[in-house]
């Protein structure tokens, strides 16, 4: 894991949180008298008192942490069994700016799981790294359709493997690392509960930070070029460009008493290459609050991209690169949660 690089991100966007999380506006008070009072209050400086008293602020705040932890042991167990205890931690920090006309939505998400077992060495379960912020501008107050600006970013901190080998990583930091970033409309009156994001003008950079991999093309980057000995002559690139339709939409509703729902979809596809063929990242979540500490979940998230090849290996122990694939992952833990 490449720590730097991950701890610079999450300062960055840190500072960017606490710089712009409160505002006190000395106009607010400007209706509390005529303007001769207002000047007058001005001048002996009153308002700026008042604006330490009663400070108001058009951030709102989510701070969400949880902790899932999964044990079993065994003692002259008759039907046997090994000792393993797995850990995943989530983090999900939303920051959202909104006054009149003007709303400014941004999101932290980081995900992180550990399994380890008697007899094996330590294996990552689950990793995730992700940063949303979109602004948007209406003309009025009573529009739910905003015309945005959207950037999303996503990758993981640490190496992934294909176990049992741990000698070849298939995945790292920034490798891949997705950056999305386009111009559109979004419509959500309540954005705490639905919104839905069509843009027809999305730039999609794909980042492939590990040079093996890029030789490999993996990802869907330019492979390195060899001669007909063997000789690399150019190596693989690190980055792709694409430019193409995104459409995004988040559901959250309140199912029934102590059971949330959640529901995150994208969708995009590329002008030029293979127009239609439609990458998807689709994400479901059931979560059951137990009490104000404890909380069970349910998730599934389906993903597809067409640049992301599979591998195989013939009877003669050569490699394959088949086409793209579903990837499907489940998850179902219990744990504690902190909504702060």
């Amino acid at each position: 894991m490449n720590l730097k690089y991950c701890f610079l991100l999450l300062f960055c966007f840190a500072f960017i949180l606490k710089s712009f999380s409160q505002e006190t506006p000395s106009e607010d008070y400007k209706h509390l008298s005529n303007p001769q009072t207002w000047t007058y209050l001005q001048t002996m400086k009153v308002i700026d008192s008042l604006d330490k008293a009663n400070p108001v602020s058009y951030w709102s705040k989510q701070n969400k942490f949880s902790a899932d932890i999964s044990e079993v042991t065994y003692t002259n167990w008759s039907a046997g069994g090994s000792n393993s205890i797995s850990f995943l931690f989530n983090v999900d920090i939303k920051r959202t700016y909104e006054r009149k006309n003007i709303r400014w939505q941004n999101e932290f998400i980081a995900l992180y799981g550990l399994h380890a077992e008697k007899g094996r060495k330590l294996r990552k379960t689950d990793d995730q790294l992700e940063l949303n912020s979109t602004f948007g501008y209406r003309t009025s107050e009573f529009s739910g359709w905003f015309y945005s600006a959207k950037m999303n970013l996503k990758s993981q901190f640490d190496r992934g493997f294909n176990y049992p080998d741990r000698e070849n990583s298939i995945s790292s930091f920034m490798a891949p690392g997705y950056l999305f970033s386009g111009i559109g409309a979004e419509y959500g009156r309540d954005s705490d509960k639905f919104t839905l994001y069509i843009s027809p003008s999305t730039i999609k950079t794909t980042f492939v930070y590990d040079q093996r991999l890029a030789n490999e093309g993996a990802f869907g980057v330019n492979p390195a070029v060899y001669d007909i000995h063997g000789n690399m002559i150019r190596k693989g690139r690190s980055s792709k460009t694409e430019f193409g339709i995104l459409v995004t939409n988040e559901y959250n509703t309140e199912i029934a008493k102590n059971i949330d729902f959640s529901n995150r979809l994208s969708l995009y596809t590329d002008y030029l290459n293979d127009f239609g063929n439609i990458d998807v990242d689709w994400k479901v979540e059931f979560n059951f609050k137990v009490n104000s500490f404890v909380a069970a979940k349910i998730v599934s998230h389906l993903k597809y991209d067409n640049n992301t090849k599979t591998k195989e290996f013939d009877d003669f122990g050569e490699e394959i690169i088949r086409g793209a694939k579903v990837q499907w992952k489940q998850q179902l833990g219990l744990g504690i949660v902190i909504d702060i």
